[in-house]
């Protein structure tokens, strides 16, 4: 990311940040992050991380808009956030780009299921950061929402729609969500469908953004070789158009599954693609950490598992086997997940559910809890290598209201599960007689009969 900032900047800048790169990862690891934060007079929420071995600047402004907001009309979030830059304050798309492009700055923007964030990296140096930060300021504050550029956008969702028919895996994944969460907000296609395309208006996307992309509705991340009074004047500039607005309403909790359900979807591909799980926890719960270890020597440490070593490497039922669990603002699903031939889709099924039912009645044994915190602490420090990766956590400690010390105490919290703690906490959270089983692949109507 960095070398491709600088390819179009002065050699001694370019000198700076080689030099300081190489001081980046020690002096993180070495030294608990500083997360100052406060609120502004409109109502967002800031935090910020000072990082002074870089000459960099990363802001994400995070707002409650996700697709879980798009009440019925699924796609209406990330369309919305998609036109951001799609011509803002007078400037074409076009413009835009030559604009950040200019100063090496670069622009991103994303819309999840529970959020929507819109992002700007820049150098600190001047004029570069100011003129990025102008333009930044558009983006955010001033969308054009023009009648082409909604309509060149939406063409491109329709076209994304048809792709996703076409693949196996996604098929299987939107079939998964539907089945985990029924009429709940988290059960809608992220990008939308065929059908809610072609309802959405571009007076759907203002109103939206009217309501959505307001500051009492936004947490503000911030790393970088900045101070804090840079930082509020910063702040206090990106936001002195937004209105103020209101925090929406809370999504309604998500109702645990009260039996199994089993979906077969048929499809002409080689191989057959499973999704298995329930709906689990939300961001913060109490038992976030146990289950973290617990999932890790089960499903989530990749080649080390033991589904891998089970499935892939004993039986040879599949190439890639996993778990995971993905806690979201309400419960989030703990997802097992595999690629197999289709005429091995039912005995894998079940040889996936038989590893399950074990590792609940027996839970990790000594040298997989020992192998597993060992790896987790070890690679940690790795995850707040870059001023990017650091963003990412302090923008989801913001929107989460987590503490300010999660990081700091995070390997404390992960050196504290014990065998008996992740056992426990795993056979309370999950339920193999109440889960969701979705399998897209050719002839998979049939392992209806099989199973």
């Amino acid at each position: 990311m960095i070398t491709l900032l600088v390819n179009r900047l002065p050699r001694a800048v370019f000198q700076i940040m080689l030099l300081s790169a190489l001081l980046v990862i020690s002096a993180q690891a070495r030294a608990a992050l500083d997360i100052q934060s406060w609120q502004t007079g409109k109502g967002a929420k800031v935090l910020l991380v000072e990082n002074r071995a870089l000459p960099m600047l990363d802001i994400r402004v995070v707002f409650d808009a996700g697709s879980a907001r798009d009440d019925g009309k699924y796609g209406l979030a990330q369309i919305t956030n998609s036109l951001l830059d799609e011509g803002a304050g007078g400037m074409s798309a076009q413009q835009l780009a030559e604009a950040f492009e200019s100063v090496g700055a670069e622009v991103s923007l994303e819309s999840l299921r529970d959020m929507a964030y819109a992002g700007l990296r820049t150098l600190t140096e001047q004029p570069y950061m100011d003129r990025a930060l102008a333009t930044f300021k558009k983006v955010l504050s001033q969308p054009d929402f023009t009648r082409k550029a909604f309509e060149r956008q939406l063409a491109r969702f329709k076209v994304a729609v048809k792709s996703r028919e076409q693949s196996p895996a996604d098929i299987a994944e939107e079939a998964y969500y539907k089945a985990l969460y029924g009429d709940h907000p988290y059960a809608n296609p992220v990008s939308g469908d065929a059908k809610s395309l072609q309802a959405i208006t571009l007076d759907d996307v203002k109103a939206y953004y009217r309501k959505y992309y307001v500051a009492r509705n936004a947490v503000i991340a911030i790393v970088g070789n900045i101070s804090r009074e840079q930082a509020q004047a910063i702040v206090d500039d990106l936001l002195v158009e937004l209105p103020a607005g209101e925090t929406p309403p809370a999504i309604p909790a998500v109702k645990p599954l009260q039996h199994a359900k089993t979906v077969f979807i048929d499809y002409p591909s080689a191989q057959s693609h499973i999704f298995i799980g329930q709906p689990a926890i939300r961001r913060g719960d109490k038992n976030h950490f146990n289950l973290y270890v617990a999932n890790h020597p089960f499903g989530g440490s990749g080649f080390a598992s033991r589904l891998v070593n089970v499935i892939r490497e004993q039986r040879g039922l599949a190439y890639s086997v996993y778990s995971y669990f993905s806690p979201m603002r309400e419960a989030g699903p703990f997802t097992m997940g595999m690629q197999t031939k289709n005429e091995q889709a039912a005995e894998a099924i079940e040889l996936l559910g038989s590893e399950l039912k074990k590792y609940i009645a027996s839970g990790p044994d000594e040298d997989e809890m020992e192998k597993s915190i060992s790896n987790i602490t070890g690679s940690f420090p790795l995850n707040l290598d870059s001023n990017s990766k650091i963003l990412g956590y302090i923008a989801m400690i913001g929107f989460y209201h987590l503490p300010l010390d999660y990081l700091d105490n995070f390997l404390d919290k992960v050196r504290a599960v014990t065998r008996d703690s992740a056992r426990q906490a795993f056979a309370d959270t999950i339920h193999p007689d109440k889960m969701v089983t979705v399998v897209v692949g050719k002839n998979a109507t049939r392992l209806n009969g099989a199973n």
